[in-house]
Order: C-alpha cells, then sequence, then structure tokens
C-alpha cells in the first residue's frame, strides 16, 4: 500500500488527548500543510485561528455542544472561510461553494498532517458558529467552518468506526 494511503486509512478522529503541549515546529507545519490546500483560482479563502489559551478551548468547547475534548486538548485550530475573496472571482458560487471547498481541502490537509507527526486531530463542525465568532472576536467576513483540536492521542485507535465498503458506495459508468 502506498505511503499516502496508509496515512490516509490510519487517521481517526481522536476525543482523548494528552497533556503534552504540542511544540510550535509542529503547529507550523500544520499550517504549512493548510496554506498549500489546493483553492478554486488559488483565492486562498482560509484563515486560521490557533487557540492555546485554556478560557478560550473552554469556551469554544461549550459552543461545540459541550464536546469536552475540545478544551482537553493543548491547541484547538479553528478554521475559516472567506467567502467574499472566492466571490470576487466566481461570484455566487464562489460564495456559496468554492470557498467551502477549499477550506474543506485546508482541513484534511491539516488531519493528515497531524497523523503523519504523530498528532491527533478531529473535524468538530457541530458547533454554534456566532458563539464561536464571539468568542474569538471573528470578523463579519470570515465564516467558522471548523473546530480542529489538536494533541498527542490518548484512546485506542483500534476503536475507530469501520467504513462501509467500496461496492456500496462507488458506481463506475
Amino acid at each position: 500500500m502506498s505511503t499516502i494511503l496508509s496515512l490516509v486509512r490510519s487517521r481517526y478522529s481522536v476525543r482523548h488527548y494528552k497533556s503534552d503541549p504540542v511544540p510550535e515546529a509542529l503547529l507550523d507545519q500544520l499550517l504549512e500543510a493548510a496554506r498549500w490546500a489546493p483553492s478554486a483560482g488559488n483565492l486562498q479563502p482560509w484563515f486560521f485561528y490557533v487557540v492555546t489559551r485554556q478560557e478560550k478551548k473552554e469556551a469554544l468547547a461549550q459552543a461545540a455542544l459541550n464536546q469536552r475534548f475540545i478544551a482537553q486538548a493543548p491547541v484547538a485550530i479553528v478554521v475559516c472561510a472567506e467567502p467574499e475573496r472566492s466571490a470576487r472571482v466566481y461570484g455566487e458560487r464562489g460564495r456559496r461553494l468554492y470557498c467551502y471547498q477549499d477550506t474543506a481541502a485546508a482541513v484534511q490537509n491539516i488531519l493528515l498532517t497531524a497523523n503523519a507527526l504523530g498528532l491527533g486531530t478531529c473535524w468538530v463542525g457541530a458547533f454554534d458558529e456566532d458563539r464561536v465568532r464571539e468568542c474569538l472576536g471573528i470578523p463579519a467576513e470570515r465564516i467558522p467552518v471548523a473546530i480542529v483540536p489538536v494533541g498527542y492521542p490518548a484512546d485506542d485507535p483500534a476503536r475507530r468506526p469501520k467504513r462501509r465498503e467500496i461496492e456500496d458506495i462507488v458506481s463506475y459508468i
């Protein structure tokens, strides 16, 4: 199996973290991976808030339906889309679709790079957008799309869920 496929298959959503801090050099690598994600017209319609202050992580956890593991992780990255950056070139489709596709690609790059570096992450999309915006002082032109807690995993990767079989999700035409 190729190295990239092994990396993709070994990634899982981590919901228990060790208290060990994440070195800044590793965070820099995650953000570097994010900024190299593909984007429509290379517009890069994203912005990243790296949250390490405990009171802010607590507020994010509360805004995310009280998902406590967000506050437990040493770091949380809030990934935002910038719809108007995409709309300048692609109009309504850029505003309503491309900026979110592009931001999702950046999130996936963070998840995979973290896994390659021995870190755990979880893509959290269930949160109150207004509360997240208020917590971090996010301006109106940025839309919070994901909260990604980051840290060293403290749970068992064998507990990750199974995947649907390929024949159940693919049709060759």
